[in-house]
């Protein structure tokens, strides 16, 4: 049964593909288009055949554009995924060089600088803890503002 049902197919493609279709404008100006000629006088006569196979031969199938679009729209999420990392990236630099800035800028000041230790018991650095925490800011300083 499924032969005689692909058979009845093939038959109906094989007469399709080798049909001509013609196209005319009648004598009221309405474009016809059939596959039988026109009959009797018709204004305009135009030929329309169907595509040879080497006319189709480079044309794409539609699983092939369909694979393309897939493709393109999968490289323009990944570029659009890229643009915003590297944005967010840019945007958390400055935001550190910024905030090394500010401690170098404290610490500089000369004003009383208190920090927490581990139990949170706030506490005053010393000179000597100062100047270490001002090398370390101006470290951060350089690395993160470059």
């Amino acid at each position: 049964m499924r032969r005689f049902v692909f058979a009845v197919i093939a038959l109906f493609a094989a007469s399709a593909a080798s049909a001509q279709i013609y196209q005319w404008k009648d004598e009221n100006g309405k474009t016809i288009i059939s596959d039988k000629p026109p009959a009797g006088k018709a204004r305009e006569q135009k030929r329309i055949e169907a595509p040879s196979a080497q006319d189709t031969a480079g044309q794409k199938t539609t699983a092939e554009r369909d694979l393309e679009f897939r493709k393109r729209q999968k490289e323009a999420q990944e570029s659009t995924t890229k643009a915003n990392k590297e944005q967010q990236a840019a945007a958390d630099k400055k935001e550190n060089c910024e905030n090394a800035r500010r401690n170098v800028q404290l610490l500089e000041s000369g004003e009383r600088v208190a920090m927490r230790d581990d139990k949170g018991e706030r506490y005053f650095l010393e000179d000597a803890q100062r100047e270490q925490e001002l090398a370390k800011a101006r470290r951060a300083v350089e690395l993160s503002c470059k």
